[in-house]
């Protein structure tokens, strides 16, 4: 432990008896004015300060923070914690157990590779809403997730045992940031440490980086925490820092009150839609001013856990009364409550709305402006009000018809608004038939899947109680959900399940077909399980633009279900209502869902719940015992985890015939002294592609099919085609997962035309013909070919998928040039040996004429091997004919840590190395 202390800042604080060393802010001047955020990273630095890594210079910086100017200093950060969940975690344990056997290899001591920040892994991607709509649902679906992933949950077992510092919150307890808030998560951190030969009890701030992007919910807790990718986790369990720039910090003002009709997902709608349009990718955003007081912590941690869909690092609320009654109420101890609010007193970091903090940028908003909404057909940001879905439904359906679909004119009210302009719509009219004999007619905008699911909203009892009590309306006036309609329930920790089950509402929930299938995050990350097969073949047989309507906070293309085109984020009483409604062709202000006994039309204001009823609910309802008993053993499982037959000893045994869990050839032949950076020489294009390519596009996700290389390598390894599970379920074996990279069914390569899919074309070949995606790179690595992918902006926006990243490189892609990045993802292929470049500012591959046919030259990379990093580097592109386009690409490696990683292969073939050393 570093015993500098430049600024003499470390100290005691006295609290409820116990003594805690702190390091206190005040030592540093300027720290006043600091937005929050930057306070908390202030503190960091203090604390962590080496005299290399983080120096006297570095905390200067900080104290006097330009809140004016671009990034440029660049910090060493270092979490608290790490959290994580299975999809990403199976990898991150799976590495570390490789680099085990790695440092072994190298003369090293396998025993050193171990967590040396604590690290809570929450078992929640794998359950998959198979069943659905029966009492019996959640036992089938659990079932069936022990059946598809024993294979890990060993794995699991054994890493739990086999590594310090490392737990698991066993599958069927709840989703990883609801897990975090309701549980995990201090706010004030506290770690008995050595000082001089002295074990001294010390406080800081609560901070954490997760595998998940989502990690940013635990910010509503006014705790720091963002989402990186698992090799950037897996680092920072190593004790590796987070290498950053100090950011710009949006100041985003809050005022007024939320109006009757209006929930918290709203306004997390709202905010997303002018995040996004102001633009907010690498800063941090902080919510100031009176209104803050005013806003629940669950509508915090809602706005907190969308903060990847508006783009920024994280999205901050302050320390206030209101974080320490949630404390409260989820059963923290009284001591550590005092502790909370003593040290975020005595720090500055209680909010204090008087006290003048200088942001980068501000906006504003008025709660009681906020209007019922929805978001879709592909994007979070793109916010519709209630009001205007219909029209803008007709309007977005015909960017996924066909052309000679019957066209009917919608009767819309004449008005210079475009919301009531006069629209037509594509029809299909299909009858279906089920097994039972039954039938009914769908059409385009066919809600096939309603789903209450993601921590997004399942985390915030209002809106859940608001849902509940929909449906209470409804069944009480006779409604009932439409038959095509696929329900599911999928809360985010057990809470949520008791107070349902306390309040009574229950029964009516499953009387609309809402019942429970699992505690995870199911449809949100394309676990919504298949439609029922009647469905599904009449949706595929006519080509129907089928929708789903969620409560989550991704809905990107081919993500939630292959036989689902359309999908669109809701609060969970609208999904309540979509059920109801059946179709996204629907005006709930002017159309009834249906009638009553007395055969009377009933509409939604007609079942919508007041905010005063939703609120008397909770108040009977939610009690600080309820969190406490079920947080009691939230590490011990039921009887399925407890039985799970555990490995043991410190290296893990692979077993060859297994098809999820897998030792990668990241180390194979690796050299204790890395191999100096070479220039990249008469490189392929491998996929040329548009602007808002998502690590949805690029990384494995969701389901698969028996002709996708993934499905064909598993077939050929004696996996029968319902045993395929999903891609995330098989992160922990590399064989999988680079076959299922770039195989999103709706990636468009615009190597090939009007064709979508993971294709492309073979230039080891005559004729260049079109083959898959993985085939082609199998090719190219065979015949020495490195690899370039073309994008357009923002490519790598949405969540922090490291197989995005290593995917990519284990396809044999070298560089990646784009107009843009989103942050994780940059970092994550910089953490994979990927160099990433940019086009010249205003540039892009069709300005420069480059169609992918080219081939790629790329000189200057190897200044790399002199310590310093180009600003930019020389590309030339040689077409097929002779011609040649020459431009200087901008190196995206932002920070000398980077650098390192790149000059090392990767961030795990550097911490191995120093490991090693």
């Amino acid at each position: 432990m570093s015993e500098i202390n430049s600024f003499n800042s470390r100290g005691t604080l006295e609290v409820a008896g116990s003594e805690y060393e702190i390091y206190r802010l005040n030592s540093v001047q300027g720290s006043e004015s600091l937005p929050f955020s930057l306070k908390v990273l202030l503190e960091n630095l203090l604390r962590t300060e080496d005299g290399a890594n983080i120096t006297k210079d570095h905390i200067q910086a900080l104290g006097s923070w330009d809140a004016d100017a671009d990034p440029s200093t660049e910090i060493q950060y270092t979490p608290a914690r790490v959290v994580m969940q299975d999809f990403t975690g199976v990898p991150c344990i799976v590495d570390l157990a490789t680099m085990r056997e790695a440092v072994k290899d190298l003369g090293g001591d396998p025993s050193k590779v171990n967590p040396l920040s604590p690290a809570e892994l929450v078992i929640d991607h794998s359950v998959i809403a198979d069943s659905f709509g029966t009492p019996e649902s959640f036992e089938k679906n659990v079932e069936l997730e022990y059946q598809r992933n024993g294979e890990r949950y060993q794995f699991l077992r054994w890493g739990q045992t086999a590594f310090d510092d490392f737990k698991v919150v066993p599958p069927g307890t709840g989703i990883v940031h609801q897990v975090n808030i309701e549980y995990l998560a201090k706010t004030i951190y506290t770690r008995e440490v050595e000082v001089n030969g002295k074990s001294v009890l010390r406080a800081y701030p609560d901070t954490c980086v997760g595998t998940d992007s989502h990690t940013t919910m635990v910010n509503g807790l006014g705790v720091l925490g963002w989402g990186v990718g698992g090799i950037e986790a897996e680092a920072a369990m190593l004790g590796q820092p987070v290498s950053m720039l100090i950011p710009r910090v949006v100041g985003f003002k809050l005022t007024g009150q939320i109006p009757s009709g209006a929930t918290a997902t709203d306004v997390v709608l709202t905010i997303t839609e002018m995040l996004r349009k102001h633009g907010v990718v690498g800063k941090f955003v902080e919510f100031y001013g009176e209104g803050v007081a005013s806003v629940p912590l669950a509508n915090r941690a809602t706005i907190g856990n969308m903060s990847p869909e508006f783009g920024s690092t994280a999205a901050m609320f302050p320390i206030d009364d209101v974080t320490v009654d949630y404390l409260r109420l989820t059963g923290r101890s009284e001591d550590h409550l005092a502790l909370v609010e003593a040290y975020a007193k005595e720090q500055g970091l209680w909010h204090d709305p008087s006290t003048e903090i200088k942001y980068s940028e501000y906006l504003e908003l008025d709660l009681s402006t906020v209007v019922p909404s929805i978001a879709g057909p592909k994007r979070p940001q793109d916010r519709i009000a209630l009001t205007h879905a219909k029209t803008q439904f007709a309007r977005d359906l015909r960017n996924y018809v066909s052309d000679d679909d019957e066209s009917e004119l919608e009767s819309f009210p004449a008005s210079d608004s475009p919301t009531h302009a006069a629209n037509s719509r594509p029809h299909k009219p299909t009858t279906v038939t089920m097994d039972d004999g039954s039938s009914f007619e769908i059409d385009h905008g066919a809600v096939t899947i309603a789903a209450i699911t993601s921590c997004t909203n399942t985390s915030n009892p209002s809106v859940m109680i608001a849902a509940a009590l929909v449906a209470k309306k409804a069944v009480d006036k006779g409604l009932d959900r439409k038959p095509w309609v696929k329900t599911t329930l999928a809360p985010g920790s057990q809470v949520v399940t008791n107070y349902y089950d306390k309040s009574g509402l229950t029964p009516y929930l499953e009387k609309l077909g809402f019942n429970l299938v699992g505690y995870g995050c199911t449809t949100c990350i394309g676990n919504s399980g298949p439609l029922p097969e009647e469905i599904s073949k009449a949706v595929n047989e006519a080509d129907l633009a089928a929708t789903a309507v969620l409560s989550g906070n991704r809905n990107f293309e081919g993500r939630i279900n292959p036989d689902v085109k359309m999908n669109y984020l809701a609060s969970p009483p609208l999904v309540i209502a979509y059920a109801l409604a059946g179709t996204m062709d629907f005006d709930f202000e002017s159309e009834p869902l249906g009638t009553d006994t007395d055969g009377q039309p009933v509409f939604l204001r007609d079942i919508w719940p007041t905010p005063e009823e939703v609120q008397k609910t909770i108040d009977e309802t939610i009690d600080q015992a309820m969190f406490s008993h079920d947080y009691a053993d939230v590490f011990t499982g039921d009887d399925r985890w407890r039985s799970l037959s555990t490995p043991e000893g410190d290296t893990f045994e692979w077993a060859d015939e297994s098809t999820y869990v897998r030792k990668p050839p990241y180390f194979d032949g690796m050299s204790v002294e890395p191999a100096p950076v070479e220039d990249i020489s008469q490189a392929r294009v491998l996929a040329k592609l548009g602007d808002s390519v998502t690590t949805d596009h690029i990384s494995p996700a969701g389901s698969f099919k028996a002709d996708t290389p993934a499905g064909k390598y598993l077939l050929e390894n004696g996996v029968e085609r319902k045993d395929f599970n999903s891609y995330g379920s098989r992160r922990g074996n590399h064989e999988v997962m680079i076959r299922g990279t770039f195989a999103n069914i709706r990636l468009q390569n615009q190597l090939l035309n009007n064709v979508q899919g993971g294709f492309t074309r073979d230039f080891t070949l005559d004729g260049a013909p079109q083959t898959t995606i993985y085939d082609a790179a199998q090719n190219y690595q065979a015949a020495g070919i490195p690899l370039v992918v073309l994008g357009g902006k923002e490519y790598g926006s949405g969540s922090s998928r490291d197989w995005a990243a290593k995917g990519t490189a284990l396809l044999g892609v070298k560089a990646v040039i784009t107009e843009s990045y989103e942050r994780i993802h940059r970092s994550n292929l910089i953490g994979m040996g990927v160099l990433p470049l940019q086009f010249p500012l205003g540039e892009s591959a069709g300005s420069l004429g480059l169609d992918g046919t080219e081939t790629f030259d790329i000189s200057g990379v190897t200044a790399l091997n002199e310590g310093t990093t180009p600003k930019i580097v020389k590309v030339r592109a040689t077409k097929e004919g002779g011609d040649v386009v020459e431009f200087d690409a901008v190196v995206r490696i932002d920070t000398p840590g980077e650098a390192d990683y790149y000059r090392n292969g990767g961030i795990l073939q550097y911490v191995l190395r120093s490991l090693t050393k």
